[in-house]
């Protein structure tokens, strides 16, 4: 059957032929019919679920665009689809390293985030992604996450010409570009909904707008609170005297994806920006994107369905965007939205916040649990870990999972909270709460790597916690993703306090400005950020050596002693079916030596190189490992 059969006669095939430009070369050209035979039935198939057949006019609008763009698509970004063609899982190398930062606080604006290019590569970074950089609000803008367009630079940043600029700098440096897709929302100076409320017929129904409270409150009766100090419920009042959908803050208003023509313009904006050089996209708050009535209106089927059907259409003109999710839900909800059609990168927000637990009880139990069942992801995926990111740290683990450890998630929960807020004796961590609420001994917390690792309160320990819990996401597999500064242990900035538009989002604590003096004493070992800088340029560098740890397989390693977090990363597989070479790690989460036993280690080889220190270490009998102490054993 022709995929187009379900359209009226021929009017698709027909349409692509007279959508092709005489100026578009034979080759490009059959490109895009191969790849359209290929991905249109499983396009067509998701557009028919998410909005039904009488939907098929708009589907034929949006491949319209799709040709469109691949005509505009440029040379050089057309060889990296053909190059990644060929090498599909480029991003599972072990030479992979992400690093994130803010434009205006780490380089001022994009001309000055070139001039960091050096340095990046000095570093090793292969991934940077640049948090919201586009058209926002002046007073408050989340942070950028409330975007005004999607297709302007924020003025006091540069503009379009130079994020395409810096785009093409970074990738014959090698170092793919990241920006965030705002995809749930956009601000309410967007023109869209400037349109909308201004009852523009083809705007009207872009966003969620009811005349009075009866459907507000009729969802109000399932959806939770993001923000209540924002605004009580997910709607707020319009000055007409209507209500809008507005999940996070007042100023971002809900996207209605029931309507195809707001897809339409979505996969526009997505298909420019990977015009512009853009490798990756970090699709945000993807659990909220679909509502429906009498549901939490939280990762819906229709989510996933609408991010296939937009990986499909990228398919189409920009085959080798990756997409990246972006969903700090459950755990068992995080998996959902990884697979090689939907979202093939996805942070991991579970195992950043039980490092940072298994830092505080100095026990591995929980992380260890993770690792052995909730690690494993589809083929053709990555994780990307992190230690932390620009946003606050929330408790994400499931009640089940602590539970089956004999661990009460909410006591749990309120202990971890007053420990990294400083509210538990003999405490090294000093963040700071966010959404706290000390009736319930409820928040999330922000802070920096170092504040809250005790680098702050002058812990001797400090260093070596820092180093350990990066070397979790340096040898887990998937994208280790660096917050930039943190390199050279970047403390809190409490001086968000003083500024109007953001002292009441404690967030800006952990996003300090370039830690210009930090970075001058790098290289001197003597100091704090020469400490951090050394140590982890150091497992950056094994890790870069060490092919076991490309790709995402690992095998947990039972250590019999609580603090001892243990697990094997095998390398490629041999003529027998067996991996050719091991990579052991042990990791003491503990302030004390630790011990693993000759009984343990008696499927180990007498001795075994330490990658990391260069020396071999003897299994037998047992080994000692120093507080905080990372071993990683190639056996």
């Amino acid at each position: 059957m022709n995929p187009t059969e379900s359209l009226p006669g021929d009017r698709m095939r027909a349409a692509l032929l007279s959508a092709r430009r005489s100026t578009t070369p034979d080759a490009d050209w059959q490109s895009f019919e191969a790849r359209f035979d290929a991905e249109f039935p499983r396009l067509q198939s998701l557009f028919h679920q998410i909005y039904g057949p009488g939907a098929d006019a708009e589907l034929l609008l949006v491949v319209l665009d799709a040709a469109a763009s691949w005509q505009d698509r440029p040379a050089d970004l057309k060889a990296i689809d053909a190059s990644r063609a060929m090498a599909p899982d480029w991003f599972q190398s072990n030479r992979m390293l992400g690093g994130v930062c803010y434009v205006d606080l780490y380089a001022g604006n994009l001309e000055g985030l070139r001039s960091r290019i050096p340095y990046f590569r000095e570093l090793g970074l292969t991934y940077l992604h640049l948090m919201p950089l586009f058209l926002a609000p002046e007073e408050n803008s989340d942070g950028g996450y409330a975007v005004s367009s999607y297709r302007d630079v924020d003025p006091a940043l540069g503009t379009m010409d130079e994020l395409a600029g810096l785009a093409r700098e970074l990738r014959d440096n090698g170092i793919a570009l990241v920006v965030d897709f705002i995809f749930n929302h956009t601000s309410n100076e967007h023109e869209w909904a400037r349109k909308a409320i201004a009852g523009d017929p083809d705007f009207e129904d872009f966003y969620w707008i009811y005349p009075d409270r009866e459907m507000p409150d009729a969802y109000e009766r399932t959806v939770r609170e993001i923000f209540p100090d924002d605004h009580p419920g997910s709607f707020v009042q319009l000055d007409d005297g209507r209500w809008i959908w507005a999940t996070f803050h007042s100023f971002q208003w809900d996207l209605n994806y029931r309507n195809p023509r707001v897809f339409r313009a979505m996969a526009g904006e997505m298909l420019y920006l990977a015009n512009q050089g853009v490798d990756i996209v970090r699709m945000d708050a993807v659990a909220f994107i679909w509502k429906r009535l009498g549901t939490s209106c939280e990762s819906l089927p229709e989510a996933h369905l609408l991010l296939q059907a937009f990986n499909a259409v990228c398919r189409l003109a920009a085959p080798s965007l990756l997409f990246k999710s972006e969903a700090i839900v459950h755990p068992d909800e995080v998996v959902q939205y990884i697979d090689r059609g939907e979202c093939q990168l996805s942070y991991n927000p579970l195992q950043m916040a039980l490092i940072w637990n298994s830092l505080a009880t100095r026990e591995v139990s929980l992380l260890a649990q993770a690792l052995e069942h909730r690690h494993h992801i589809p083929e053709g995926t990555a994780w990307v870990n992190y230690v932390r990111s620009h946003d606050d740290i929330g408790w994400t683990f499931s009640d089940e999972d602590a539970a089956e450890l004999g661990i009460n998630g909410s006591d749990h929960r309120r202990f971890l909270n007053s420990f990294y807020v400083n509210r538990f004796p003999d405490s090294f961590a000093r963040g700071v709460p966010f959404q706290d609420n000390p009736r319930t001994g409820d928040c999330r917390i922000s802070g920096t790597t170092a504040s809250l690792a005790g680098l702050e309160a002058q812990d001797d320990a400090a260093v070596a916690r820092i180093l350990l819990a990066h070397s979790i996401i340096l040898s887990t597999g998937g994208i280790p993703l660096l917050y930039l500064g943190d390199e050279v242990g970047q403390l809190n900035d409490y001086g968000y306090e003083s500024d109007p538009a953001k002292a009441d989002d404690s967030r800006w604590v952990g996003r300090p400005a370039y830690p210009a003096d930090r970075y001058a004493s790098r290289q001197d070992p003597t100091t704090d950020a020469g400490a951090v800088f050394a140590g982890l340029r150091r497992l950056m560098e094994v890790r870069r050596r060490t092919p076991e740890f490309a790709g995402g397989r690992l095998v947990p390693f039972r250590t019999n002693n609580p603090h001892v977090l243990g697990y094997q990363r095998p390398g490629l597989l041999g003529a027998l079916g067996a991996p050719e070479s091991t990579v052991v790690v042990f990791a003491n989460f503990a302030e004390t030596p630790q011990e693993l036993s000759v009984e343990t280690l008696s499927g180990l080889p007498e001795s075994a190189p330490d990658l990391i220190s260069g020396e071999r270490t003897l299994l037998r009998p047992g080994v000692t490992l120093e507080p905080h102490g990372v071993l990683w054993m190639r056996v």
